[in-house]
């Protein structure tokens, strides 16, 4: 796939829906092409994972992105394109893709910590 530190781009086809490379985030140059023929098909094996960073559908149909968007389980969907990104949009993954969200301001809640402090004072006197 590569030489040293590098891998080259890859498309990997015909893995089983069970494979890893099917069912985890791949931090690179790789993709996994799977074939279905329905709608349903497709978001079923989009949503078999345990991750949900980000998803893409292209498509030619406004109604089918729409569609496919609100159902698809990740923290971003891309619509015929890919990394288009507004920095004042949040941005963050679900399920085991990460908690909370960054971006515009969902940064301020992403990137502090609250903490609660509670005191009894008593007045005795």
């Amino acid at each position: 796939m590569g030489d040293g530190w590098s891998v080259k781009p890859t498309i990997i086809t015909d893995a089983p829906a069970d494979a890893r490379v099917v069912k985890e985030e791949i931090f690179g140059p790789v993709t996994v092409a799977t074939k279905f023929d329905t709608e349903a098909e497709a978001l079923a094996l989009a949503n078999d994972t345990k991750y949900g960073l980000n998803a893409m559908v292209f498509t030619e149909n406004l109604s089918r992105a729409h569609r496919m968007a609100a159902k698809l389980k990740a923290g971003t969907v891309w619509v015929n394109c890919f990394f288009i990104r507004d920095l004042r949009a949040p941005f963050g993954g679900v399920g085991d893709s990460g908690v909370g969200r960054e971006g515009g301001n969902f940064s301020r809640e992403f990137f502090t910590e609250p903490k609660a402090v509670i005191m009894q004072i008593n007045q005795e006197g």
